[in-house]
């Protein structure tokens, strides 16, 4: 009777324990809703489920309520776990959202399947209905519309993964779209014919450059004909190639100053040599600059004049005269991801930009001015004297005497932060009020025009009457980029990309490819040796056919026994590495469980009780 007793006694003990543990833990769960309420802690690395003061300032700029609808196939998606999960993300920052702006915006979470009122809902919304194999013959939805109180309507067709860290800034651009309706107004001084125009020479009418027709499509763009207090009605102010700044006097540089002050945001296009402003007499290489030094000097920026930069890794291939001979042009540059800032919203995607005869800046720390550099060349880059590229005949002697200075040189640029106006006092002339500083400046400066000519980017061709753009580089996506960035509002333009959510487990990464090359290696020295075994099997020509059977020597035979031993313990090895990384990520699982699940609720319950003593007098 007595081990009965102790094993009841025993088995209560630990049912008591378990117990206990279920106690601690529902207090623990209790107490931390009660004292804690609506915190939330966000322990992810990049913050992810964090909104940027950016996106809580535009939620607090709402004075109308908007209603978001979100909708996501969950029936049709059950076997796309990488799907899912992005989409868990996107709802959990809409909530994120809501929780923030308050009854000033409404979150509905659909799941439209086939042939419901919901599908068609999505549908009437335009949303994109995406195919998906795993999903059946159906489609699936995963996309976003909003609507304002004057049923303006905003979509984002379908959250495409690859957009994963632009999640926060495509969002908070269609609630900022949804408040302030309307296409942005954008005024364009352009010294260069940007614009369709006619030709005073031919009289044949010249086309608009396609960056230009870009533009016309997302904002209400209009020509200024010159620089004066009239640019403060424009949203989005854009200079390209501005030569003649400087015959416009004074008066230009403070009508520029004060649409600074004032907020707007100024988007400038300068070049030490811009080659597609050709002059007068024909057969003369291009041959003007332009800069906005006079202003930008005193932020810190200063385009370096007479100086144009070569950059041998940036180099790209050109054609020398119709003889089929190529050579690496050093003025002629194609940046890549690895040249483009990856920070910022408006490089990030891009993968390639064509330079021609760029510039570059030189920097200097401004208190209050904050410097961005968004494109730089390599460090196999040297500036080289404009005049050698305006008469440059051959594109290879500009190898001659070329030596990489090993640095990097800022090719376009944003100016951000706090600045004092360089005219607080006004100009003789100038009645109204004059503003003497801003905390909200925007300016971006780029040094090369060329960059937006069609020869650099787009290939332009005539199909059945209709203009058909090809590009071949992403410099209409970068105008555009920065188009929309700069006209949308401070706090919209302070969102930056996020990181990524789905992020690799790096050990089990790490763990599987060591596995799977070691797989890899033994799998090859097993097929180089089978295939050794049987050419030297066909070789055997002593072999002879009986009774439909191969009959093979004494000697043949035991080398084929042998061959398949080592074939079986070779085997043997594969699964056995196999094994061993199966083992090693299943012990890696359950120590991360280990920690989720048991240590990290400790850890906290004690910490709480340790908060809960101290409070207690």
């Amino acid at each position: 009777m007595r081990p009965s007793i102790a094993m009841w006694l025993s088995r209560l003990g630990q049912g008591m324990t378990l117990a206990l543990i279920a106690v601690i833990f529902a207090a623990f769960v209790g107490l931390s809703k009660l004292l804690l309420g609506g915190w939330r802690l966000d322990l992810t690395e990049a913050g992810l489920y964090t909104l940027t003061d950016g996106t809580r300032q535009v939620l607090a700029d709402l004075d109308e309520p908007i209603t978001l609808h979100f909708f996501f196939s969950d029936s049709g998606t059950q076997e796309l776990t990488g799907l899912r999960a992005y989409a868990s993300r996107v709802q959990a920052m809409l909530e994120e959202y809501q929780r923030a702006a308050g009854a000033k915006l409404a979150l509905r979470v659909i799941d439209p399947e086939p042939f419901s009122e919901e599908e068609d809902l999505a549908a009437g919304f335009g949303l994109q209905n995406v195919p998906v194999a795993q999903a059946g013959q159906e489609g699936i939805y995963f996309g976003l519309a909003g609507s304002n109180a004057v049923d303006d309507l905003e979509i984002i067709p379908f959250f495409q993964p690859e957009r994963e860290r632009y999640l926060e800034y495509d969002l908070s651009k269609l609630i900022h779209r949804l408040a302030n309706p309307g296409r942005p107004r954008l005024g364009l001084y352009a010294d260069l014919p940007v614009m369709a125009q006619v030709n005073p020479e031919t009289f044949e009418r010249q086309d608009a450059w396609v960056v230009a027709s870009q533009l016309q499509e997302l904002f209400d763009l209009e020509e200024v004909a010159s620089i004066d207090m009239q640019i403060l009605q424009y949203d989005l102010l854009l200079l390209v190639h501005p030569k003649n700044l400087a015959e416009e006097g004074e008066a230009a540089l403070f009508a520029l100053d004060q649409f600074l002050m004032q907020g707007g945001r100024l988007l400038a296009f300068v070049d030490p040599l811009a080659e597609a402003d050709q002059p007068g007499q024909p057969g003369l290489p291009a041959g003007s600059a332009s800069s906005l030094n006079a202003l930008t000097e005193a932020l810190g920026v200063t385009l370096r004049e007479g100086e144009a930069l070569a950059d041998a890794d940036a180099a790209l291939t050109v054609a020398i005269n119709n003889t089929g001979s190529t050579v690496r042009h050093l003025g002629i540059l194609g940046f890549a991801k690895r040249h483009l800032s990856q920070t910022d919203l408006v490089t990030a995607p891009l993968e390639s930009l064509h330079f021609a005869t760029a510039g570059f800046f030189d920097l200097s720390q401004v208190e209050g001015i904050q410097v961005e550099t968004l494109v730089h060349s390599s460090d196999s880059a040297m500036p080289l004297p404009a005049a050698r590229f305006q008469y440059l005949g051959d594109p290879q002697a500009l190898h001659d005497g070329f030596v990489p200075t090993g640095e990097q040189y800022p090719v376009a640029v944003r100016v951000s932060g706090a600045a004092k106006s360089q005219y607080p006092d006004g100009i003789a002339g100038h009645e109204g009020d004059v503003l003497a500083e801003t905390d909200a400046l925007q300016l971006v400066l780029v040094a090369d025009t060329d960059l937006l000519t069609d020869r650099l980017w787009v290939q332009v061709q005539n199909f059945f009457g209709n203009k058909v753009a090809s590009p071949f580089a992403d410099n209409g996506s970068f105008l555009v980029n920065l188009a929309e960035n700069l006209s949308g509002s401070n706090a919209l333009i302070n969102v930056r990309s996020r990181g990524q959510f789905t992020r690799p487990f790096d050990k089990v990464e790490t763990l599987r490819r060591q596995a799977e090359a070691s797989y890899r290696q033994k799998e090859e020295a097993l097929q180089a040796r089978l295939e050794e075994t049987e050419r030297q099997l066909s070789q055997i020509k002593a072999s002879q056919l009986q009774d439909g059977q191969l009959t093979l020597t004494a000697e043949q035979a035991d080398a084929l026994r042998r061959f398949q031993q080592e074939r079986v313990r070779i085997r043997k090895e594969l699964r056995e590495v196999r094994h061993q990384l199966d083992r090693d990520i299943e012990n890696l699982g359950n120590l991360l469980k280990f920690l989720n699940i048991v240590a990290m609720p400790l850890l906290l319950t004690g910490l709480l009780i340790l908060w809960r003593r101290r409070r207690t007098p």
